[in-house]
């Protein structure tokens, strides 16, 4: 292949990734920095059930149980044990007690192996079954409010005036809202380890949150144009009536992907439901310090997402997505699969240039001085400012750190972007292994975290 295909490819993709980078920034960027406080609801006027999926989560547990009874003494909170190893149960029943005053706003729902740890979509419609059952055959399903928290999450004490308003819950056609998520550990390193993991671990808590905060936010926001807003697992508000008309005969909303949060989105989107998002409230939960677990957990959502292309089908032929959502919903099941396909095309005009390199470097070196640096720089440029933009965007929205270091997290979050190639293929073997089951992420050390700033 000649140096002019090169080229010329390399001015396609480069005018290509320009043009996409405006487009980008005007519809994603623009709206989410634009974006204004909404009016609160009265949470009085709905029901809310917190669900909160447990397996060995003795150490949090309580604190967790404490917050939700003290922050939100009007809603329920249902602990799903998935047969733990430690005392996650035992913690509950003493709390459920309060000193010999039984607290009826907590409920325990135990499950017990062979049909526990199958999943976190199993162990939340079990917790749905019983809610069912506890409710009864006249409950107003459609006032109730089913809460999907984490084991170890906060959601913020505003989040039930926030979801009870009424472009949200206080829309009947609204069947499901998420909050934005915050991570808890942001500027905390973690204790007991070497400098340079401490580092690290701080480096990859704070993209982490940048992440969540900015580019997943934003894209929710635009997809309010599209009617696609997805579900995530934690800070996830779902109306009972909801989840009621989409359980089946077998009285499961979760239908067992490793990601169930999108999966339950698809299933209300082309029922009918409306989704919706808010940036007004928010939810805590846990970065991981450690890349090993980070990769094992996006490795887990990879997968899930790939698990989700069976629903392609139902996804364009509903008669309640528009064209354009569902373009926009093929194009989230398409990503892991594009990263597959970017790690094998992306190098191809790298290696030839390498080999002409090696053939006839003066003839390279001549055809880059003399103007190929400049669509080498182009492309190098636009490549990267979809990403390194979402430092600055950090610094104005969320963390007023000084300009230079919004710039370094940028830079940082481009290379974190990198680590998708990696889970996306370890994804796909599993996916070819039949390797399909659902491991729990193992959390951080829960004691002696220093905050620092990073």
């Amino acid at each position: 292949m000649s140096l002019d295909l090169v080229l010329g490819f390399t001015q396609a993709l480069a005018l290509t990734m320009s043009v996409a980078f405006v487009t980008y920034v005007f519809v994603i960027v623009v709206p989410y920095l634009r974006r204004k406080p909404a009016p609160v609801g009265v949470p009085e006027s709905l029901e809310w059930h917190f669900f909160v999926p447990c397996r060995d989560e003795e150490a949090v547990i309580g604190d967790t149980i404490r917050y939700l009874r003290e922050t939100f003494p009007i809603a329920h909170v249902w602990v799903i044990d998935d047969d733990s190893d430690d005392r996650t149960a035992g913690v509950v029943r003493t709390l459920k007690r309060n000193g010999g005053i039984r607290d009826t706003h907590i409920h325990l729902v135990q499950r017990q192996r062979p049909y526990a740890r199958t999943g976190k979509g199993n162990a939340l419609n079990d917790a749905y079954r019983t809610l069912k059952l506890w409710m009864g055959r006249r409950a107003d399903t459609d006032r109730a409010i089913v809460v999907v928290v984490d084991a170890d999450g906060r959601p913020a004490p505003n989040c039930l005036e926030v979801c009870a308003a009424q472009h949200l819950f206080g829309n009947p056609r609204i069947g499901a809202v998420q909050v934005d998520v915050r991570m808890i550990n942001a500027g905390q390193r973690q204790p007991g380890v070497s400098w340079w993991r401490r580092t690290f671990g701080a480096g990859l808590v704070r993209m982490q949150d940048l992440e969540f905060r900015t580019a997943i936010a934003a894209i929710q926001m635009s997809r309010g144009a599209t009617g696609t807003i997805s579900m995530g697992g934690n800070g996830q508000f779902t109306r009972l009536s909801a989840l009621d008309s989409i359980a089946g005969p077998t009285g499961s909303p979760w239908r067992g992907s490793l990601l169930e949060d999108f999966e339950l989105g698809v299933h209300l989107l082309t029922a009918g439901w409306h989704t919706g998002f808010s940036l007004d409230t928010h939810v805590n939960q846990e970065a991981l310090y450690s890349l090993r677990r980070f990769l094992a957990q996006r490795t887990r959502w990879g997968q899930g997402t790939m698990q989700c292309m069976r629903y392609l089908r139902r996804i364009w032929d509903s008669e309640h997505l528009t064209t354009l959502g569902a373009a926009e919903m093929m194009y989230y099941l398409a990503q892991p699969w594009m990263q597959l396909l970017g790690t094998l095309i992306y190098p191809i005009p790298m290696a030839l240039m390498a080999y002409r390199f090696v053939v006839s470097p003066s003839e390279v070196v001549a055809w880059f001085f003399d103007g190929a640096w400049v669509l080498f720089t182009v492309y190098g440029a636009f490549g990267l400012l979809p990403f390194v933009l979402w430092g600055p965007v950090y610094r104005a929205r969320c963390e007023p750190v000084g300009f230079w270091k919004s710039i370094a997290y940028g830079f940082g979050y481009a290379l974190y972007i990198y680590t998708f190639y990696i889970t996306s293929w370890r994804a796909l073997i599993r996916l070819v292994r039949g390797h399909n089951g659902w491991t729990k992420t193992r959390r951080n050390t829960e004691r002696g975290l220093v905050a620092v700033d990073v």
